[in-house]
């Protein structure tokens, strides 16, 4: 058998094993690789989404923040306004993001995905949100299984993204074999 041949077979075989490869770990990955995707396409799209994603920030009364009321008053005015929103729901707060532009202070509670944006300088409400651009984000990175079932390490989020990485990983390599290899065959004839 000449060398050529050898060498022919060899390729072949690689190919069969990348092949193989590609198909079991896209048939055993295929809903979760869906899921990515689907919530990707949204979230690039969330700022263009008309409010349906992700609200709009409003505007409060002011943007010099000397005239704003201070971090405890817009606290406490949140957490009233989200009680007479939905009086069943926690009222512990996660974050609170200042939008200095807009003069508008937004309260992101923990454990839902709701929020309250109020004009930074009387407190009024302007707005009370469903974070549904959250809620995608959380199932996009697998941490939805984390905040449900209260895993405070987030140790599902971490497997879960090294396990989609190392297979988009293994999916980039075994298709730009699966393109390249017969091309390489090809040229060795």
């Amino acid at each position: 058998m000449s060398d050529k041949v050898t060498k022919r077979q060899e390729q072949a075989k690689l190919l069969r094993v990348f092949r193989k490869i590609h198909r079991v770990t896209g048939a055993l990955l295929f809903a979760f690789f869906f899921i990515i995707a689907v919530t990707g396409l949204l979230l690039g799209w969330k700022k263009n989404s008309g409010g349906v994603l992700l609200a709009k920030s409003y505007k409060g009364s002011s943007t010099v923040s000397k005239d704003w009321l201070s971090v405890d008053s817009l606290s406490q005015q949140a957490v009233h306004y989200l009680k007479q929103f939905d009086n069943t729901i926690s009222t512990t707060i996660d974050r609170i993001d200042f939008r200095p532009e807009k003069g508008m202070v937004k309260f992101v509670f923990t454990h839902h995905f709701t929020a309250v944006q109020l004009d930074a300088t009387t407190g009024a409400l302007l707005h009370i949100e469903k974070r549904r651009a959250d809620y995608i984000e959380k199932i996009h990175d697998g941490s939805l299984v984390d905040h449900y079932l209260h895993i405070p390490s987030g140790s599902f989020k971490l497997i879960y993204t090294t396990i989609m990485g190392l297979a988009l990983l293994l999916f980039t390599i075994t298709g730009f074999w699966l393109w390249y290899g017969p091309k390489r065959m090809r040229a060795n004839q």
